[in-house]
């Protein structure tokens, strides 16, 4: 059984409208719980199981491994502290 754990996910590319850096929350069952994007303009989007903000939404298939993940050259993915994910989920709520 997987752990509890948090990721952060750097995408490497020019699309405007795509996050540069998505924070995810990743339950036992490996599918998201929360998740945090951030785009190159500043905005903030963000989604939990109740809501969606910002074009943003959960993962619809469990999140795969950080190799996996690392695997692809356009993706730079590591686990974070918890605390850390916590920071950036207030951040996102508060609109900031």
């Amino acid at each position: 059984m997987r752990k509890m754990l948090h990721l952060r996910v750097a995408w490497l590319h020019d699309f405007p409208d795509e996050p540069v850096e998505i924070l995810s929350e990743v339950g036992t069952d490996g599918y998201e719980r929360r998740k945090v994007e951030r785009f190159r303009d500043g905005r903030i989007g963000w989604a939990d199981e109740k809501c969606e903000v910002g074009g943003t939404g959960l993962g619809e298939v469990p999140v795969p491994p950080l190799d996996e993940i690392n695997a692809q050259p356009e993706f730079v993915a590591t686990r974070i502290a918890g605390d850390e994910f916590e920071r950036a989920w207030t951040q996102a709520l508060s609109g900031q």
